[in-house]
């Protein structure tokens, strides 16, 4: 029987109020077997009067009634059930090229349109069942974020490693007709579904504007770990530059055709070609910076307004830790926030050996691959590195390396900052006010 582990109940609450408690299980609302925590949302989000059915955990079954002002909280909070496995077998499949002895977790793949929902990580809806797309419909399950990779049927099986798949395009048609807003994304595969193939998918994803509110492109990612998987071509410098000359012009043909923007080029396209990015006015509300669209922009406007507001903060030498591809933005802002400041501050672009040189973002840098970088390296008072390099809620880098192994190996405190311009003028002032205090 499907049931909702009860993890915490805020005290005072209703739920602490009528002895609900960590531990028991909610089977049901108003009669609705919850499936999970999007039935318990859906079902307890406006009715004022509720009857919750409750098993203990000696297996008593109470049976609760909630009288209460319409959306008032209960105070319950539930164990996260793991996300549904995914069965593709994608050709540019990033796990499949991890190197052996990471954390267990990262080799997991999901596919759960319930995390793209709650969470925004994208699922090719390739495993999902029609009672499930008819949920997501009935409840409102919206937007979704949907890796097409491409409309074609015969190249999207190539692409996921898996035949009979239902068509994305009826998928998509059904969603839109449902009123379900999505934003998806095509992981770009030289010689595969470029070209012809791209013009194909983009202009089908349009077709179905205003509910497909976006498509963003991003390259493929290929680590050093690519045993006796498929042959893949690169993104080159080449190659970026002559896909921006090509599609830069389809995005603002399409920006102006659907009067807002719509299709977008993954920032690595402009860093691998050395190209200038697009104005900040071209990538709207930013729907798809999750994906690593208009970060570099975005950062570049933040510093920008900073850097004019930066006030004196010490004489200290601190470095900062980024990756290869954004190193020249994060330098040049780094040297004037150095100069404002009064900070000497040495900005470091970590090489990542875990997966390869080729992978070159911020994001996948391992703490090995860190204290490697500072071997021999006049660090300064500290070292402050961007958080996502770090597993969201833990001081752990991918390798498993702790933030207290790090400082221990590079023999130097460690300061971790938000990844904006702001987040790190705020560390170096934290960390210069505690220097003065400890200098006193």
């Amino acid at each position: 029987m499907a049931a909702l582990l009860i993890d915490s109940v805020a005290p005072g609450s209703i739920g602490d109020e009528l002895e609900i408690t960590a531990g028991d299980r909610l089977l049901a609302v108003n009669g609705h077997r919850l499936r999970d925590l999007i039935d318990y949302s859906y079902y307890t989000a406006s009715e004022e009067e509720l009857l919750l059915e409750i098993e203990k955990p000696d297996g008593e079954l109470w049976e609760v009634e909630v009288d209460r002002e319409a959306g008032e909280p209960l105070g319950l909070t539930f164990s996260v059930p793991a996300p549904a496995r995914c069965a593709n077998n994608c050709l540019f499949c990033f796990v499949h090229q991890l190197p052996k002895g990471l954390r267990k977790p990262l080799y997991v793949k999901d596919e759960d349109y319930r995390l793209s929902f709650l969470n925004g990580t994208y699922v090719t809806l390739a495993n999902l069942k029609t009672s499930e797309l008819n949920r997501i419909i009935e409840q409102r399950l919206s937007p979704l974020y949907i890796s097409v990779h491409a409309t074609n049927p015969g190249l999207r099986e190539r692409l996921l490693g898996k035949p009979g798949i239902p068509p994305i395009l009826d998928q998509l048609r059904k969603l839109a007709a449902g009123r379900i807003i999505m934003h998806t994304q095509v992981v770009l595969c030289p010689g595969l579904n470029d070209g012809e193939e791209l013009l194909r998918t983009v202009s089908d994803l349009a077709s179905l504007y205003p509910a497909v509110q976006s498509v963003a492109v991003v390259p493929l990612g290929l680590t050093s770990h690519r045993r006796k998987l498929p042959q893949l071509t690169a993104v080159s410098t080449g190659y970026a530059r002559e896909f921006i000359a090509m599609w830069q012009p389809q995005a603002k043909a399409l920006r102006y055709t659907l009067r807002q923007p719509f299709l977008f080029l993954a920032d690595e396209f402009f860093l691998k070609g050395g190209l200038p990015f697009p104005p900040i006015k071209e990538y709207g509300d930013f729907p798809q910076i999750e994906n690593g669209v208009g970060m570099v922009p975005l950062f570049m406007k933040e510093a920008a307004a900073l850097l004019r507001r930066v006030r004196p903060v010490g004489t200290f030498r601190a470095t900062v830790v980024t990756g290869v591809s954004s190193f020249p933005f994060v330098r040049d802002f780094l040297a004037q926030l150095a100069d404002k400041s009064g900070v000497d501050i040495a900005p470091l672009a970590v090489k990542n050996n875990l997966f390869g040189a080729s992978i070159t973002v911020s994001g996948l840098i391992a703490g090995n691959d860190i204290i490697t970088a500072l071997s021999g390296y006049d660090i300064g008072a500290c070292l402050f590195i961007p958080d996502v390099m770090l597993k969201e809620g833990e001081c752990l880098f991918l390798d498993d390396v702790s933030l207290e192994l790090l400082e221990r190996r590079i023999g130097s405190p460690v300061v971790v900052f938000d990844s904006t311009p702001a987040g790190c003028y705020r560390a170096l002032r934290s960390f210069g006010k505690s220097l003065r205090v400890t200098r006193r």
